[in-house]
């Protein structure tokens, strides 16, 4: 568990392992790959140390990316030869030691290889220490092999000294033998199986200890009986000091499987030409809460060859902005980074970029894709377009031409051209176009309820009150002409209430269109926060789609009914005939709404509002110039033909 928290506190994800041959190694090895996969890190290698694997060792020590290198297990003659034969494999190599590893480090080569080395070791070794050193340091030459690997071996470090001891090829004479000295005794008891195997034996001695005075002084005439109940009271004590482990405790506790664990020094060793220094650089305390078990202090540590903490992962850390792609490989601590997909972010890095995170549907990712940001409101805007101003200026520039043209025609209200063509119906007519460019201000700034009712509202009746005046003028037109025979009966419809009555029916149609639109499904502001990236387009939602599209369906059937009498009329000879310009007025009028419904649908956002303003200016002004314009310019440059002798004349 130690080792395994510092492997993940320096973000150390991807790590050899050396595994000594015997049953140690190997359960050390199965326990360390437990916890290293609860935390994401990934051995490269498991190799066992043997000779028919040097080969292989050599191999998986020479990936670069692997710069760590755990020792599980008890060390051996074969691990000193291994390293003493092929030192330079360790150099860039940082080792990392568990408790019951002997490492021997009297040899000059093993310092370049021991250097640098974080050490897990028990934090406190056992009582009469020192006594053992004097024994020993008191033994005569001749009994010094039989009673220092006797004395060894009851101290329990067995496993480690009988690969020296029990080994066919190795005697007394034998180098690797000769080199534990008293200096070094010191070190083989605080590693190795010694320190566990005091606290076993410890722990094992009070609970016999209390197990024989409960008996002793409860149950003396019924040992098992007595045995039985201790049993259940060593139990309750147990769980007790699972559920409420003491921090101040300084040997061990009992952990949540009932295992008596020990707290740990982090030690780092510094090799010299003098001596071996050993910095104590941190602690783990397995009774802390989850998040403060292991103290490191990165800075005391003296690393291999750099000032730095050594990198040893597979794959590099995904940056903020990206996310972890699996490779096709076993490990996972081997991937790829891919960018975060639109309308994403990841602000973390390391094992934990898994995923990106969905912006909300309001924020939009910045550039690296590591924040989210508020999205651009988009409408056309006073203040930041200038499409706005533009279509401002055109709009008043339109209602200030068409009540230009209104006062001329009630100046010359008199005259016979304007006599002619129902003077009434042409200030009617007039009215609603100042109205149908003043209309355009409801489809500019921020939409709201309010203006999004009034905006589809108000240019359909406009529009149909203009294109009904029209109607009326060319049915007028129609009928004067075919009442000019004798006995003709379409005299009778020869009053001033039938045109009137064309444009009051015909308007009151959309009126109650629109009527019913407003009541059923009116137009209401909406948020299109998928349109465009980056972008909340705020818009005006029709609310009912047959409705609005009924509205302009009934202004385009007017203006194709109005288009097709005048066409019928335009070669009736009158000099004030205005059938032919009616004619291509509703030309214009039907080719810029035809031309505006695919253009509307195939755009978003203000463009699509910007579409619908430009229909309606552009009908408006079609409206203008075709049907008053050449009457002004009559009017004001020819106003000798402007006469009622010229007009009676003409008809003759």
């Amino acid at each position: 568990m130690a080792i395994s928290e510092l492997l993940e506190h320096f973000g150390w994800t991807w790590v050899g392992i050396l595994v000594s041959d015997n049953e140690t190694g190997e359960i050390e090895l199965q326990i360390l790959i437990k916890y290293m996969r609860e935390r994401g890190i990934c051995a490269a290698f498991t190799i066992t140390l043997k000779v028919e694997n040097y080969l292989w060792i050599l191999h998986a020590l020479n990936n670069p990316q692997i710069t760590i290198i755990i020792m599980c297990g008890t060390n051996s003659v074969y691990v000193v030869e291994l390293i003493r034969v092929y030192t330079f494999m360790f150099l860039d190599k940082t080792l990392i030691l568990s408790p019951s590893w002997i490492p021997e480090t009297s040899e000059q080569y093993y310092h370049s290889v021991y250097n640098g080395t974080l050490v897990v070791q028990f934090s406190s070794s056992f009582p009469g220490l020192e006594d053992i050193i004097k024994i020993y340091r008191k033994l005569d030459e001749k009994s010094y092999n039989e009673k220092y690997w006797f004395l060894l071996g009851v101290i329990g470090n067995i496993s480690a000294i009988d690969s020296f001891i029990f080994d066919d090829d190795i005697n007394e004479e034998d180098t690797y033998a000769q080199m534990y000295t008293a200096q070094h005794l010191k070190q083989l008891l605080l590693f190795g199986v010694a320190p566990r195997l005091y606290s076993a034996i410890e722990v094992l001695a009070k609970a016999l200890h209390e197990m024989f005075l409960f008996i002793k002084d409860e149950y003396e005439e019924n040992a098992i009986t007595g045995f039985i109940h201790y049993r259940r009271k060593l139990q309750r004590c147990i769980q007790m000091m699972k559920s409420s482990p003491d921090p101040m405790r300084p040997s061990y506790y009992f952990n949540e499987q009932g295992e008596a664990v020990h707290p740990y020094k982090i030690i780092n060793w510094l090799h010299t030409e003098e001596a071996v220094h050993e910095v104590e650089v941190g602690n783990f305390t397995p009774w802390a809460v989850s998040g403060e078990k292991l103290y490191i202090n990165p800075q005391a540590i003296t690393w291999k060859h750099t000032q730095e903490i050594p990198v040893s992962r597979c794959s590099d850390q995904c940056s903020p902005g990206s996310r972890k792609k699996t490779r096709e490989t076993i490990h996972s601590c081997c991937y790829d980074c891919d960018p975060c997909s639109e309308g994403e972010i990841s602000n973390i890095t390391g094992k934990y970029a898994e995923n990106c995170i969905k912006c909300q549907s309001d924020e939009w990712p910045n550039e690296k894709r590591d924040r989210c940001l508020p999205k651009v409101l988009e409408f056309i805007s006073y203040q930041n377009d200038t499409i706005a101003s533009v279509f401002s200026g055109v709009s008043v520039f339109g209602c200030l031409v068409t009540g230009f043209i209104l006062r001329i025609f009630i100046s010359h209200r008199d005259t016979p051209i304007v006599k002619a063509n129902n003077r009434n119906l042409s200030y009617l007519l007039l009215v609603s176009i100042i109205l149908s460019f003043l209309s355009i201000f409801f489809f500019l700034g921020r939409p709201t309820d309010i203006t999004c009712r009034f905006r589809e509202t108000s240019f359909g009746i406009f529009f149909s009150v203009a294109v009904s005046s029209l109607l009326a003028k060319t049915v007028m037109v129609c009928v004067a002409f075919k009442s000019t025979k004798p006995g003709s009966p379409w005299r009778k419809w020869l009053n001033v209430k039938l045109p009137y009555t064309i444009v009051l029916l015909c308007s009151s149609i959309q009126v109650v269109i629109c009527v019913i639109w407003l009541f059923i499904s009116p137009p209401f502001q909406d948020f299109d926060t998928q349109s465009y990236p980056g972008k909340i387009i705020i818009q005006c939602n029709e609310g009912s789609d047959v409705c609005f599209y009924s509205m302009l369906g009934y202004m385009g059937l007017l203006a194709a009914v109005s288009f097709v009498l005048a066409f019928m009329v335009r070669t009736l000879p009158d000099i004030f005939n205005e059938a032919k310009y009616i004619t291509f007025s509703m030309l214009l009028f039907c080719s810029v709404w035809i031309s505006m419904v695919p253009a509307y649908l195939s755009t978003r956002g203000k463009y699509m509002v910007a579409v619908e303003i430009f229909a309606v200016m552009a009908s408006s002004t079609g409206l203008l110039g075709c049907v008053f314009f050449p009457k002004c310019f009559i009017i004001m440059f020819k106003y000798e033909i402007n006469r009622k002798t010229d007009l009676l004349g003409k008809r003759k």
